[in-house]
């Protein structure tokens, strides 16, 4: 059975920190064709939109679009802070292999 993807606790902080929700926004994490590995995240704020699954938690809205959604099943959605720099970094048990960046992934 395929589970949502699950926001931590961190990443709800983090966007409640920039005051996503304040604007009226929610932190949007879609997966695209593209990248070294076949498929890339895109993480950004954006507006909700009808058809996405909203995950909520702190105040704050995370959604995926239904075509992202199988790719994202059972995934996590954190917030890490590293010497690289701050970001929101996706767990994806559905990837196979995934580039350096972590942010290119194939299935």
């Amino acid at each position: 059975m395929q589970l949502p993807p699950k926001v931590t606790e961190r990443a709800f902080e983090r966007l409640a920190e920039i005051g996503a929700a304040d604007q009226g926004q929610a932190l949007r994490v879609a997966v695209e064709g593209g990248g070294c590995s076949g498929f890339q995240y895109e993480i950004a704020l954006d507006d909700p939109k009808d058809d996405d699954l909203v995950l909520e938690g702190a105040g704050q809205k995370v959604v995926v679009d239904s075509i992202s959604l199988p790719f994202l099943a059972n995934a996590v959605i954190d917030f890490s802070e590293e010497l690289i720099g701050a970001r929101f970094v996706i767990e994806n048990p559905n990837a196979t292999s995934s580039c350096g960046c972590g942010t290119s992934f194939s299935m």
